[in-house]
């Protein structure tokens, strides 16, 4: 039976100050990189191995990946980036602060933005102090302005089918160290949760979350490490 583990990212700089992050590339904190251990630590402990695992082109997410590899002699696994896992865009939102953005456009905006599974926040003005079409790890790519969930997960599927799930079916042993959104598109189309509910599904930092899957890739069980 394949072996999928999903991790988000430990605590990021712009998490601890409440600003939209999105495709802005922050670190991790001291906090964040404590998590990342821990995880790393847990899954040692738990007996966990890995073949290939698989990151975004984001530091907090490949840091994470490196320092819970770290944790279990495991560095020189192969680690494939792409873009696709990103966090999604949170577009002309980025950077600000939620509190902040919530006292000027009002909870009930900010909450569509946030949770809505298909409305975008604003789009990125061009030339933004946040604007990343020139940034030459997204050399060749369409740097999306603004994404909402299902954009999100109009990118991360193509994605999991070209690369992962093949990986998976060969019987290689998967982890996967990403974002709040990108995951939450994952955990959506292998646990089959509907579109109104998934925007309200929280994924915490560092916390690996396991799937049992059969041959045909379908979720038999899901469950927090920890819990286990």
């Amino acid at each position: 039976m394949p072996t999928l583990v999903l991790i988000r990212h430990g605590q990021s700089a712009w998490n601890l100050e409440n600003r939209f992050t999105g495709w802005w590339d922050v670190d991790v904190t001291e906090q964040g990189a404590a998590e990342a251990r821990a995880a790393g630590e847990l899954m040692a402990a738990k007996g966990l191995d890995f073949d290939q695992t698989f990151t975004s082109l984001q530091t907090r997410a490949i840091k994470t990946l490196d320092l819970a590899l770290e944790a279990m002699g495991r560095l020189w696994l192969p680690v494939e980036k792409d873009w696709r896992l990103n966090e999604r865009h949170y577009g002309g939102l980025t950077g600000l602060n939620k509190a902040e953005t919530a006292a000027k456009h009002g909870d009930e905006q900010v909450h569509v933005w946030r949770r809505s599974f298909d409305v975008p926040p604003p789009p990125m003005e061009p030339g933004s102090a946040f604007d990343l079409s020139a940034d030459r790890r997204y050399a060749g790519i369409d740097v999306p302005a603004t994404e909402s969930l299902k954009d999100t997960i109009a990118r991360v599927l193509p994605y999991w089918e070209q690369r992962i799930a093949p990986a998976l079916r060969e019987g290689q042993r998967v982890l996967i160290s990403a974002h709040g959104n990108s995951l939450r598109a994952l955990v959506k189309h292998l646990s089959n949760i509907p579109d109104d509910e998934i925007t309200g599904l929280e994924i915490p930092t560092g916390q690996p979350i396991v799937y049992e899957l059969d041959d045909q890739l379908a979720a038999t069980d899901r469950y927090y490490l920890s819990e286990r």
